[in-house]
């Protein structure tokens, strides 16, 4: 998992007014929910936050709030309705020692054979839950699915890795190859022509 730092500042005032006197100043209310001490309540920058939350990698937070250093993962982002900009973010304080729930990218490697046949891959899963130590836990998983067939899928409980525990359940699907046009025409030639000669060998 890469790093990121994040600089916040302590947040004296609590409530709701000022909250969005933060928000009109740019700032984003967070809290900092602590492992070992009491929840953290402090402000960061939208600019500073933008790429940690839009990028599609995940991050172990480099957090220093005063003088407060940890280190914290994304527990839960809320956005605006109207707008979609952050209005509040819930950091998640981690211990080497104690695992954590947290939800990595699935990517996919090598080329299907339903594919091939024609059929069309589809990720289903974009993210599965996980449970690992934090400093266990990859940028995302990567599975295999050259021997994946048309009409074939890949599920939750089918798939392990090192050091991580899966939490999705075990009859989610992950990733399939789905039937095209294309898939259905091979299947059909073969077909006929697996008839054609059957009935050859019997003549």
């Amino acid at each position: 998992m890469k790093t990121f730092e994040l600089n916040g500042s302590d947040r004296k005032e609590l409530g709701r007014k000022a909250s969005e006197s933060l928000r009109k100043q740019g700032l984003i209310p967070c809290v900092l929910y602590g492992c070992k001490k009491e929840n953290t309540n402090f402000t960061v920058s939208q600019n500073a936050v933008r790429k940690l939350y839009y990028s599609p990698e995940v991050f172990e937070v480099k957090l220093t709030i005063g003088k407060k250093n940890c280190s914290a993962v994304l527990k839960e982002v809320q956005l605006d309705p109207v707008t979609d900009a952050i209005i509040h973010i819930d950091f998640l304080e981690v211990d080497d020692k104690k695992p954590i729930i947290f939800k990595i990218p699935v990517k996919t490697e090598g080329l299907a054979a339903g594919v091939k046949a024609g059929g069309k891959l589809s990720i289903e899963m974009r993210r599965m839950t996980v449970k690992a130590l934090c400093k266990n836990i990859p940028e995302c998983v990567v599975i295999n699915v050259e021997k994946l067939g048309v009409g074939k899928s890949i599920k939750a409980g089918e798939l392990s890795f090192p050091n991580l525990e899966i939490v999705d359940n075990k009859e989610s699907l992950v990733v399939c190859v789905k039937s095209t046009r294309a898939a259905k025409a091979d299947e059909g030639a073969a077909a006929a022509e697996a008839s054609s000669n059957d009935s050859a060998a019997e003549k």
